[in-house]
């Protein structure tokens, strides 16, 4: 069976009580995706590839040419990044900046992680998509984390394993919430990252409910020189370690000393653009 297109999602989407509001196909530029609207705001998807250097020789072609680094290894998956345009000009914008309450929080995330699974899904890219959630919103929902998501993605024809919860550094460090946290959208069907609040977190990570991939931000380890601890004891673990927000080349030849596998970062997506 063909996956559905994203025509077809955002048409499943006008019947939702919630998103049918908020969701549509684009128009002009944007007439092949779905946009959201929220408070008077257009937004869009973009999505950040997550590059596995460790095949096809891609770690010495991606230092040559960081700029092509989509001609080179596989990519695990990509980061959904939230954009908005203003006055014909689109960049990344932080729907979440603005002072709102809890149920304004929780129905903004839920529009946003949609559309970007919509956009990702309905337009048959490869991959897992790596959807980040708000530390807030996941105190705001008092149980069953992931159900409700769950349910809309099963509902449109989508499989929620294709989809990674990304939890915030803030969560991650309450060793019992996060375990709690993992096991909820582990159980409805997703897979779940926790980013890391510092690289000494990585010796409780054993403790807690088994996550599917770990963050670290790559400047903060090559900083504190843990780079190399970290790797080892993922390895150890046996959970994927992913260094994200890897600015420039001296980062990225840096961590290649070390043996990472997966990088993510602006470095790799100065020419990306909407999806």
């Amino acid at each position: 069976m063909l996956a559905p297109t994203i025509p077809a999602l955002v048409a499943r989407a006008a019947d939702h009580p919630f998103l049918g509001e908020h969701l549509a196909m684009g128009t002009g530029a944007h007439s092949a995706v779905a946009v959201a609207h929220r408070r008077g705001v257009e937004l869009l998807s973009a999505y950040e590839p997550i590059y596995d250097i460790s095949v096809h020789g891609g770690a010495q072609c991606l230092t040559a040419d960081l700029a092509q680094a989509s001609r080179f290894g596989d990519e695990l998956g990509y980061q959904a990044v939230t954009l908005r345009e203003v006055d014909g000009k689109v960049g990344p914008y932080d729907p979440f900046s603005d002072s709102l309450d809890d149920p304004e929080l929780v129905a903004l995330d839920r529009c946003v992680r949609a559309l970007h699974t919509i956009n990702f899904l309905g337009s048959q890219q490869h991959g897992l998509l790596f959807l980040r959630v708000h530390e807030r919103l996941l105190k705001s929902v008092k149980y069953d984390h992931g159900r409700h998501f769950s349910n809309v993605l099963v509902s449109f024809g989508l499989n929620p394993g294709r989809v990674v919860i990304e939890l915030p550094a803030a969560a991650v460090a309450h060793r019992t919430f996060v375990g709690y946290l993992t096991q909820s959208y582990q159980r409805y069907g997703f897979k779940v990252a926790g980013n890391l609040p510092n690289a000494g977190q990585i010796l409780s990570v054993s403790d807690m409910a088994r996550l599917d991939f770990v963050k670290m931000d790559a400047s903060s380890a090559l900083r504190d020189s843990m780079v190399k601890p970290l790797v080892s004891y993922a390895a150890r673990l046996r959970i994927p370690l992913i260094f994200n927000r890897v600015v420039d080349a001296a980062q990225f030849e840096q961590l290649q000393q070390y043996d990472v596998r997966f990088v993510q970062g602006p470095v790799f997506t100065a020419q990306d653009s909407a999806a």
